[in-house]
């Protein structure tokens, strides 16, 4: 079955169609969620959420947008929720003070690639904190268009589907965050 037949038939009641939707989307929805939230948890939970609407809402689904754009949407919005609420509540912080000085709690998680070019992998370690931190300086639509289009590589139609205004948005708001994160990174760009 196509994916418009299988939404029919999702909608229909066919959960063996529901199913195989799930498992066309699961993994780019909790890589949506990982990426915006930075928590495992937090991903899951949205991750589950969406799902969840997604099957709950099934019916309202007109074919108006793509499937994806529309599943997009649910995730994007629910992780937008969860980041506001964070400000609404004391999030445990991701730096911890040792007697050492402090530690990032991101750069605790081993590396499981080979890598036998100990430069290289400062250099990349170097990179990848000052894109860390070049990121939390964006807003959150910033941050998610700029994910969206560079770590998921949607379109920016696509982009503005998901967040429920126009490619020109989309465009601008990429624009804007790109030129920012081209300051930040400095000496690396």
């Amino acid at each position: 079955m196509d994916e418009t037949e299988l939404i029919r038939a999702a909608q229909a009641g066919d959960t063996s169609a529901f199913e195989e939707l799930v498992r066309a989307y699961d993994q780019s929805v909790l890589r949506l969620a990982l990426s915006m939230l930075r928590s495992p948890e937090d991903a899951k939970d949205v991750y589950q959420e969406t799902f969840l609407r997604v099957y709950r809402n099934l019916n309202q689904f007109r074919f108006d947008c793509s499937f994806h754009t529309w599943l997009y949407r649910i995730a994007t919005n629910l992780c937008l929720d969860q980041m506001r609420r964070r400000k609404v509540r004391k999030e445990e912080p991701t730096a911890l003070v040792t007697p050492d000085g402090s530690l990032d709690r991101m750069d605790t998680t081993p590396e499981t690639r080979v890598d036998g070019d100990p430069h290289r992998n400062l250099f990349s370690g170097q990179i990848r904190k000052r894109v860390k931190e070049a990121l939390a300086q964006l807003t959150p639509r910033e941050r998610m268009v700029f994910e969206l289009r560079h770590y998921d590589g949607l379109r920016l139609r696509k982009i503005g589907e998901a967040l429920g205004t126009s490619e020109e948005a989309a465009k601008n708001c990429l624009f804007r965050a790109t030129q920012k994160m081209r300051t930040a990174l400095g000496e690396f760009v």
